[in-house]
C-alpha cells in the first residue's frame, strides 16, 4: 500500500457541523420542515430518483457552475413549504441555507496538526454557489478545489484526479475524508483511501491508521490536547 501523504477533505458536514444539523438550523429560521426537505433531496438525488424529474439535473448543474445560482434557488424554494403553504423567498436562499455551517474547530485543528507533520491537505467541496468564509485557509490547505470553480463535481473521477495533481500526490497516496458514502466509494474505486466522517475523534483515529509514524504521532499528540468530547 502506498504511504498516504495527501489528505483530501470535504467542507460541509466535515469541517462544519453535520449537514443535518446545519439544515435543521436553517429550517428553523425559515419556518420550514427540515424532514420534508431531506425527503425531497432523497427523491431527487437518491438511488431510486426518477430520471425524468427536471429538478434533479439542476443540482449537478449548479455544482459544476453550469446553472445560475438564482435559477437553482427557485428549485430549492419549491422543495419546501411553511405550515401556511407558502414557500421561502428564493432570492438569497443558498446563502441563508449555508449560514449555520460554521467552522468545526476540532477538525481544522487536526488539519493544522497534519500539515505541521509534513502532510499535504486539500479542500474538495461540491458547492451550490454559496460564499465560503476563507479566512485562515492559507494556513490550512495546500490547495482548494470547489466544484463550481473547476466545472467538475464529486463523485466524478476527474475531480479526484485533478485534486491529486494539484497536491502533487499519487491517487494511491491520498485519502478522502467525506460524510457521503457515494463519494468515499468513488474515491476508493480510483485507488484512494477513504474515511467516512461522522465525528472528529473517530476520523482522527481512522486517519492515524493510514499514516506514516510522523503523521500518527501528530494525530495522537493533537488528540491528547484536544478538549474533552472531541
Amino acid at each position: 500500500m502506498t504511504e498516504v501523504s495527501g489528505i483530501v477533505v470535504d467542507w460541509g458536514g466535515v469541517l462544519t457541523p453535520s449537514f443535518a444539523d446545519g439544515i435543521a438550523a436553517w429550517a428553523a429560521d425559515e419556518g420550514v420542515d427540515a424532514e420534508e426537505f431531506h425527503a425531497a433531496l432523497g427523491r431527487l438525488l437518491g438511488p431510486g430518483a426518477p430520471s425524468g424529474d427536471p429538478a434533479a439535473p439542476r443540482f449537478r448543474q449548479v455544482e459544476r457552475g453550469e446553472l445560475p445560482v438564482a435559477v437553482f434557488e427557485e428549485t430549492l424554494a419549491a422543495l419546501v413549504r411553511r405550515p401556511d403553504g407558502s414557500h421561502p423567498d428564493a432570492k438569497g436562499l443558498v446563502e441563508r441555507m449555508f449560514a449555520p455551517f460554521t467552522e468545526e474547530p476540532a477538525m481544522t485543528g487536526l488539519l493544522r496538526a497534519l500539515r505541521g507533520a509534513g502532510l499535504k491537505v486539500a479542500l474538495l467541496s461540491n458547492s451550490w454557489g454559496h460564499t465560503y468564509d476563507r479566512r485562515g485557509w492559507d494556513g490550512l490547505f495546500d490547495t482548494v478545489v470547489i466544484s463550481c470553480e473547476v466545472g467538475l463535481r464529486k463523485p466524478e473521477p476527474e475531480i479526484f484526479r485533478h485534486t491529486a495533481r494539484l497536491l502533487d500526490c499519487p491517487l494511491g497516496g491520498c485519502v478522502l475524508v467525506d460524510d457521503l458514502g457515494r463519494n468515499i466509494r468513488a474515491a476508493r474505486e480510483l485507488g484512494m483511501a477513504g474515511v467516512h466522517h461522522s465525528a472528529p475523534r473517530e476520523t482522527a483515529l481512522a486517519l492515524a491508521d493510514l499514516l506514516a509514524p510522523a503523521g500518527r504521532r501528530a494525530v495522537h499528540a493533537y488528540l491528547s490536547g484536544a478538549p474533552s468530547g472531541h
